[in-house]
């Protein structure tokens, strides 16, 4: 399995929508958009963060097919890690391969990355990378619809 990441194009979009519409990811994930169905919003936002100067974004792809996306985003001093990957791919070190890419493509450190504490997949995905658990939050999750405890994990070198 060849896991690789390239610059975003256009015909990537409608895919990441496909993969963040799926109602189990969503669920898993928690942290999502206030709507995901929205595809106005989806586009509008999508938009916004390609046209960023401050967000670091990248489309996943796998053996050749689009299979989710990886970016780094926020003020300098807070830099977050964010992915999303079709949940065909899951369990298959997808997610873990991408963000060592996107790692290596993005040297400043510290950075930061938040996953549900239930959403044990991911928290195993950013500590095979290097991160390390540094707190717990509680915020509302509209993917669940109801607050949910979150681990905050750093990545300090």
């Amino acid at each position: 399995m060849d896991v690789s990441l390239r610059e975003v194009v256009d015909s990537d979009v409608p895919v990441f929508f496909s993969h963040m519409s799926d109602p189990e990811a969503i669920q898993v994930a928690a942290f999502v958009a206030k709507n995901p169905p929205d595809r106005a919003a989806f586009d509008a936002h999508w938009a916004r963060m390609r046209s960023s100067d401050e967000i670091f974004l990248r489309t996943v792809v796998v053996d050749g097919a689009v299979a989710g996306h990886a970016a780094v985003y926020g003020p300098a001093e807070k830099r977050e890690v964010t992915y999303w990957i079709d949940r065909a791919y899951w369990g298959r070190g997808v997610a873990t391969a991408a963000l060592r890419g996107l790692l290596a493509l993005v040297p400043e450190r510290p950075l930061y990355a938040r996953a549900a504490a239930d959403n044990t997949g991911s928290a195993r995905v950013l500590q095979k990378c290097g991160f390390v658990v540094t707190g717990h939050d509680r915020g509302f999750a509209n993917g669940r619809g109801t607050e949910v405890d979150e681990l905050v994990l750093a990545l300090a070198e």
